[in-house]
């Protein structure tokens, strides 16, 4: 599905653009998370999309959602802030409202839906990233409760969120041995630590977990005990076409730019863009755009549609995040010096573009899983 098939939920966020791309250069300065702008998302009902209506959603699919999406990416010149968007989605809604208790979906996925408290999930830990079968985080049993101890690392929103849901080790070293908790950041013994300085997303704050004899009821849980590598690599998938969705519509923006430029700036008495060189490096950036379109929502419906997809899931990932990154590439080449300059923003795409290759699992990791899955 394009996002000309979906206009409905392509353009929710088109309205809010001006309140969206208010001072963004010096929100990127700062680092700071933006909280003004969280308002117009609320507003806008993006949070609301891919939930049932009876906790406040719209009960759209996930193809509806990745539009929606990818309209933001073309919307907002904020990557942090779609960043932190698309992970509000993911990280807690999606898994609660599928493998949550009924008691856990009506106390919390309204607020999630409504973009009341902002959610974070914490997998990454210090010396474990893409090893999530290693996981040392521990959740023991005692009577009602669990007892949770260990540290995160990097873990998106976190500085900001109200709303977390934890993956832990119930077990033996496996896919067998994670379970997931939903924990409010005022629990006795969750600790977050101060934002992380980053190069590139400077307003999608990130920073440790620290969980010191957490004491968690077992109704927090999700799903079964050990179900916790079954939900992550359910929430993963929707990670993916989600967060790149934002970075599709990000490259159509950037082309529709470069393109502008390209036809507009004069040397040697004809527009830049009759030069070989330069139309070149912008029919590759049109190349990659439309590959990766095509890869997200491919993949896209065979996830909606229930098809097995974990290859596709890992191409999609790699495929998009190099994309992005050439785009970006690309773009402060043909705009040349002004393509240098923090002003233009251009150079700040290029900072937020090279953040794809790493999260969500890295590049490497995703080319191992594809080798795997050709039983190499």
């Amino acid at each position: 599905m394009s996002a000309e098939k979906a206009p409905d939920t392509y353009g929710i966020t088109a309205p809010y653009g001006d309140e969206l791309n208010d001072d963004v250069t010096r929100w990127d300065r700062a680092g700071e998370f933006p909280h003004d702008k969280w308002k117009p998302l609320q507003r806008s009902g993006l949070f609301t999309l891919p939930f049932a209506p009876e906790y406040g959603g719209a009960g759209r699919t996930l193809t509806e959602t990745m539009a929606a999406l990818e309209g933001l990416g073309h919307t907002s010149r904020d990557a942090g802030l779609n960043f932190s968007a698309s992970t509000q989605i993911v990280s807690v809604g999606i898994p609660l409202q599928a493998f949550g208790s009924e008691d856990l979906r009506g106390r919390y996925l309204p607020r999630v839906t409504s973009g009341e408290v902002i959610t974070a999930h914490a997998i990454t830990e210090p010396g474990h990233g893409s090893d999530v079968m290693n996981i040392r985080t521990t959740a023991v049993r005692d009577g009602d409760e669990y007892v949770l101890n260990g540290g995160k690392m990097f873990i998106t929103n976190a500085p900001v969120a109200g709303l977390f849901l934890l993956y832990v080790r119930t077990g033996k070293p496996g896919a067998f041995g994670l379970s997931t908790f939903l924990a409010e950041r005022d629990t006795p013994g969750l600790t977050v630590g101060e934002p992380l300085e980053t190069m590139g997303l400077r307003t999608s704050p990130i920073s440790e977990v620290t969980l010191e004899d957490v004491r968690l009821p077992v109704g927090n849980r999700l799903g079964s005990e050990g179900a916790g590598f079954l939900i992550m690599d359910y929430v993963m998938k929707r990670e993916v076409l989600f967060s790149f969705a934002v970075n599709l519509g990000e490259m159509t923006h950037r082309l529709k730019r470069v393109v502008e430029h390209a036809t507009t700036r004069q040397q040697f008495g004809s527009a830049i863009g009759k030069n070989q060189a330069v139309a070149h490096k912008i029919a590759d950036m049109r190349i990659a755009v439309e590959t990766a379109r095509k890869w997200l929502y491919d993949t896209g419906l065979k996830v909606e549609q229930g098809k097995d997809a974990s290859l596709d899931v890992a191409a999609t990932k790699i495929v998009v995040s190099e994309a992005n990154q050439l785009t970006a590439q690309h773009a402060i080449q043909i705009f040349g010096a002004r393509g240098y300059l923090t002003d233009t923003g251009i150079e700040r795409e290029l900072r937020n573009a090279t953040a794809g290759s790493i999260y969500s699992g890295t590049n490497e990791i995703q080319r191992n899983c594809i080798a795997a899955l050709m039983g190499l």
